[in-house]
């Protein structure tokens, strides 16, 4: 028999080549998917008693051959008669999968195939494709071959084994997937997961052989035989039919669940926090596990990414739109056939399945964070670092998370020790409640670098919390807006007496005039434009000199920074030089006839402060430390 293809153009073949698919590798990924549909519909019809036949072998074999330029898939599924051939393949875009699950609408197996163009992406890497199939059926075998123009030629053939081999003649700039490791590479990528077993090549594997022995020491001075490890071959699986996510989550264990993920991510070795198991079959069908993994300040979101597939057939890893945006940084698998792919499946099409998707994924993980809270306070805190970033992020981006987690948002004081907004609120409120009722939530970014002011600071009596994630400048500005009478203030934003403004003052020991004689001095030992020199009425044993940072100019430009508030991430940095009218030294200062000495004084003090904020560099540094040694000498 011969003929001609059913399509509406001279000109589909190009447009298939080039088009159809965003990367020539996805022909493999379709090729195979239709061999495990055929499989899956022989599998449906055994269950039905409709096919009475022996199942046998159903592994289904990629075989590259180098020196003929050829990669043959076969399967020994359902097969094709010839006017399953005429339908299907001489009538471009007819699929068999959706024909099939019409016919048995309570399939229990699932089905891949839906567009009915995934066999013609063999023509985007070969210049003939060879169809050999015989049916389960009586019907006889088929032999299909078209050399990628409209015309086909198709005849019987003498195959008397049930199934289908897809004969690839790879074209000259395509032979790349003649070799083994290049067709094994695209195959862990697509298909590693797929539901029906495939086999490609072969693995070297030990055993102790029954027949060689080697002598060895038996530790007594004699000699023993023991049986000799021998390289053996035996053929390759590539893929896992039975991922974790499609077990129900009370038959794994945390270890099952440890192994999946470096199956997933084998190279890399550090374990996750925790993981989410998705299984949702009403009012969509959505499957899969996300883990929670450490996040460095060094993460790299192009790596391990989530993973969506369809029908456990690998989709992409751009899952932007499925996933919460707050959520990106999560690793796992997702797999749901009801996500809307158009025919490359390459791309995922906004509609309102993903969208009631991605809440259903947010609303889970709400769910399971709070569960962790409630269940297992002690644990949640230890795991508390590592997954802030992804709560306070969901907060500032998701309103409902936002509501949710508030319930379980904890905030860590420089003693190590975690609280809950509302517990914490009521253990500084007393002490740390200013004169316009305003409760007074003080932090520091870097414990280390903020010592002093955090020293200062719980002299008072207050205490202090450590907020050092990336976020942080938007997220305090988050819990201002939803804390009422509420403000949060870093440590070295202002003097310690002012940073919970009460109503009674310190005395001021020097008079304003000996103030407005003493700041144009200690101004001259400045940047004029980078420090303004303040007079601060503070405790007498308090520093003579702090350098301060305004926390509105500092939140705002550390937000500009993160994103956003660009005319703010365009100003100067700007500091304050609270200078400690009480503080005897300062007083000195004044009463120093020698302007040599006095001018020495004023350096010292000034250098000191900008010293203990790490502001000091370069030759001021070099000439602190030599003035240093000259007032010690």
């Amino acid at each position: 028999m011969k003929g001609n293809l059913n399509i509406q153009t001279e000109n589909i073949f190009p447009v298939i080549k080039k088009f159809l698919y965003s990367d020539h590798e996805i022909f493999l990924r379709e090729l195979v998917s239709n061999a495990v549909d055929a499989t899956q519909k022989l599998r449906t019809l055994a269950s039905r008693g409709e096919f009475k036949g022996e199942m046998g072998d159903i592994t289904i074999d990629v075989v590259p051959n180098h020196k003929k330029h050829t990669l043959t898939i076969s399967d020994r599924g359902i097969g094709m008669t010839a006017e399953e051939i005429e339908k299907y393949i001489n009538q471009i875009a007819f699929s068999g999968a959706e024909d099939f699950m019409a016919k048995y609408k309570d399939v229990s197996e699932n089905l891949i195939g839906h567009f009915g163009l995934g066999f013609y992406s063999a023509f985007m890497v070969a210049d003939k494709v060879e169809i050999v199939t015989k049916s389960y059926s009586d019907a006889p075998a088929m032999r299909w071959v078209c050399d990628g123009s409209p015309n086909f030629t198709m005849e019987e053939d003498s195959r008397t084994e049930r199934g289908t081999d897809i004969i690839l003649h790879l074209a000259d700039d395509c032979q790349e997937f003649d070799e083994e490791g290049r067709i094994l590479d695209l195959l862990g990528k697509y298909c590693r997961f797929m539901p029906v077993a495939i086999r490609c090549g072969e693995e070297s594997y030990w055993e102790d052989s029954d027949t060689e022995f080697d002598e060895v020491d038996d530790g007594k001075g004699g000699k023993e035989k023991r049986p000799k490890r021998v390289e053996k071959k035996r053929p390759r699986i590539v893929n896992n039919t039975e991922p974790a996510w499609k077990k129900t989550p009370s038959s794994l264990t945390d270890d099952d669940y440890r192994k999946f993920y470096h199956e997933l991510y084998p190279m890399n070795f550090e374990d996750p926090l925790f993981q989410i198991h998705l299984n949702v079959d009403y009012p969509f069908n959505l499957t899969g596990i996300l883990y929670f993994p450490k996040v460095r300040k060094t993460i790299d979101p192009n790596r391990n990414k989530i993973q969506l597939y369809c029908n456990q057939v690998f989709v992409t890893d751009s899952v932007e739109g499925v996933v919460p945006e707050y959520l990106m940084l999560l690793h796992g698998v997702l797999d749901s056939p009801d996500i809307p792919l158009n025919v490359s499946r390459s791309y995922l099409q906004s509609d309102a399945n993903v969208k009631k998707i991605s809440g259903h994924i947010s609303k889970k993980v709400a769910d399971k964070l709070e569960e962790m809270f409630k269940n297992d306070r002690e644990d949640f805190e230890k795991k508390w670092d590592d997954i802030k970033i992804f709560i306070e992020y969901g907060m500032l981006t998701e309103e409902k998370f936002c509501e949710r987690a508030l319930k379980f948002t904890l905030l860590k004081d420089t003693e190590g020790k975690y609280h809950t907004l509302e517990d914490y609120r009521k253990m500084i409120a007393p002490l740390q409640t200013d004169k316009d009722k305003n409760v007074i939530y003080l932090y520091a970014t870097d414990a280390e670098e903020q010592h002093a002011y955090i020293a200062a600071a719980k002299e008072k009596g207050y205490n202090v919390l450590i907020m050092d994630s990336v976020l942080n400048a938007h997220f305090v500005n988050l819990l201002e807006q939803k804390q009422e009478n509420t403000r949060y203030v870093r440590v070295d934003s202002d003097v310690v007496e002012k940073l919970v403004q009460h109503e009674d003052s310190i005395p001021e020991k020097l008079s304003k005039e000996e103030q407005e004689k003493l700041k144009p001095i200690i101004e001259g030992a400045v940047d004029k434009q980078k420090f303004t020199v303040v007079m601060e009425s503070l405790e007498s044993d308090e520093q003579p000199m702090i350098i301060t940072r305004s926390e509105f100019m500092r939140r705002y430009k550390e937000m500009s920074a993160a994103g956003g508030m660009a005319f703010y991430g365009d100003m100067p940095e700007s500091y304050n030089l609270a200078v400690n009218v009480n503080h005897p030294l300062i007083a000195k200062i004044l009463e120093e006839t020698d302007t040599e000495k006095q001018s020495k004084l004023v350096h010292q003090l000034t250098d000191l402060a900008l010293l203990s904020n790490g502001l000091l560099k370069g030759e001021a540094l070099t000439n602190f430390i030599k003035r240093s040694v000259d007032i010690i000498e």
